[in-house]
């Protein structure tokens, strides 16, 4: 859908010492939607409204703690799953809204699925993207298994740890990305963006990291990302998998690029087999990323057909 500028935005105080911020766009009337971003740590794309017809949707966005436009940046402390569902409903009740559709994709897929156990009947709909669990093998497989498909990528994100520590990579990277030195600080955050960004679309993108915001940007999700991957991890025992019973009613889209690299396929399969009533839309020629052309029109179509929920 074309360009649209928020009709209101602005900050929430949730719990010290972080403040949200959120933006409403599209139809002040409409039927809401609550678009989720990933990493953690992403923060929302200038791009991500753009998603849902703006005549029909009344499209809320925001950056989840420590991310994007939210203050502090890449701040750690007070930073959980519990608090985010937490944070989406102090936000729903700030907008009187009753129940609203959900868009998430990668880790907002997680956040989305996690909300959804906790607060099914404040859910319209979903629509899931790039299914990720948040277990052990979801993010042994980026940290590790990805260099037999990115080999030069993965050397690349493993040169600035010494090769004893090649197999406790996110224990050495958190241990930079949480360092005094902010040289040393910088250097990993750029380091872990880059690996991820080449790893997320179809045809490689090796993206460069040179501004102010860029570099902070990629502290952002490259402190969180780390920071959630080593506290945040769902046991099997606690698996999403689990909890399926309970936003098993909820009408819901499943989005999943046959070559995504970021999160593999398989996990979407898991959750499709638990959950056979949702749709499940493999795109053939596609990764990770939302805005490769044939996610993108699957997610629209799935934005639309939304309209009838």
């Amino acid at each position: 859908f074309p360009e649209i500028k928020p009709y209101s935005s602005g900050y929430l105080a949730v719990e010290e010492p972080h403040e949200i911020y959120w933006e409403q766009s599209g139809n002040p009337d409409g039927v809401p939607v609550l678009y989720l971003h990933g990493g953690p740590g992403a923060g929302c794309s200038p791009q991500a409204n753009r998603f849902f017809d703006p005549d029909y949707y009344r499209i809320i966005l925001f950056d989840q703690r420590g991310s994007g436009r939210s203050t502090p940046p890449a701040c750690l402390e007070n930073n959980t799953t519990n608090d985010l569902i937490g944070d989406i409903e102090q936000l729903r009740n700030h907008f009187s809204i009753d129940r609203w559709h959900i868009f998430g994709g990668s880790w907002g897929s997680t956040l989305a699925l996690s909300y959804a156990a906790e607060k099914p009947n404040k859910v319209l709909s979903m629509v899931l993207r790039g299914i990720f669990l948040m277990e052990q093998d979801g993010i042994n497989w980026l940290l590790y298994h990805n260099k037999n498909i990115f080999p030069e990528a993965w050397e690349q994100f493993t040169s600035i740890i010494p090769e004893d520590r090649h197999d406790d990579l996110l224990e050495a990277y958190y241990e930079r990305l949480t360092s005094e030195d902010k040289e040393i600080q910088m250097e990993a955050a750029i380091n872990w963006s880059i690996y991820e960004s080449a790893c997320a679309s179809l045809i490689p993108n090796y993206e460069i990291v040179t501004t102010d915001e860029q570099r902070a940007q990629a502290l952002n999700i490259s402190a969180i990302e780390c920071h959630y991957f080593r506290n945040q991890l769902i046991r099997k025992e606690d698996s999403l998998l689990n909890k399926v019973a309970q936003f098993r009613h909820i009408p819901s889209i499943i989005v999943h690029g046959r070559y995504d690299m970021i999160c593999p396929i398989q996990s979407a399969h898991r959750l499709n087999n638990a959950w056979p009533e949702a749709d499940f839309i493999v795109v053939p020629d596609a990764g990770h990323s939302a805005n490769e052309p044939a996610i993108r029109s699957r997610l629209i179509e799935a934005t639309e057909n939304m309209k009838t929920i």
